[in-house]
């Protein structure tokens, strides 16, 4: 599997959201990366109302 195209300031924003290493979150499936993604976005949507 090849590592995530991702820009280096997208990772490292990525890897303080979801609290994982830069080099586990380059190497993370990309669908399961979409799903913690999902999840962020979820508790950022309930936290805002």
């Amino acid at each position: 599997m090849k590592p995530l195209q991702l820009s280096p300031e997208t990772a490292i924003k990525l890897s303080k959201k979801l609290k994982v290493p830069i080099e586990q979150l380059m190497h993370m499936p990309q669908h399961i990366l979409i799903q913690k993604i999902m999840e962020l976005e979820k508790e950022n949507n309930n936290s805002s109302k």
